[in-house]
């Protein structure tokens, strides 16, 4: 059997005080363009997953985010053609800023049971159920 290669990313489940959860539409020109997804991004090496998010929020969104208001909610194990995607799901409740989109996406704020209304990733689906059990 090839080897497959292993990608680690992780995400973020921004939940305001309704309960809704932010969404990122990715852009034009990136890999699964028009697709929404959590936000977050690739663990660099010699990061830990808690500070890639601290980091991608910053970059993708202008928040700040501290690291003990970041709790593991669950994670996606998902095989592509060309690589395997295990993703770390976080939940996170404050942070400090407004949400805005630094990167030309779109974002939407979205209860947990209307998330399937958006087209996303493969991986992303099977993180859906968990946000409805913890936000309903």
């Amino acid at each position: 059997m090839a080897d497959v290669k292993l990608t680690l990313v992780v995400a973020c489940a921004l939940v305001d005080a309704d309960k809704r959860v932010l969404i990122a539409q990715r852009p034009q020109g990136k890999a699964l363009a028009g697709l929404w997804e959590f936000p977050g991004g690739k663990v660099e090496p010699g990061e830990r997953p808690e500070q890639t998010l601290i980091r991608e929020l910053h970059e993708e969104l202008g928040i700040a985010v501290a690291e003990p208001c970041l709790a593991p909610l669950t994670f996606a194990s998902h095989a592509y053609e060309t690589f395997h995607l295990l993703m770390p799901l976080y939940i996170c409740r404050r942070w400090e800023g407004q949400a805005m989109a630094r990167e030309g996406q779109n974002l939407a704020w979205v209860r947990a049971t209307r998330l399937r209304d958006y087209p996303m990733p493969p991986a992303d689906l099977p993180l859906i159920p968990h946000l409805i059990d913890v936000l309903l």
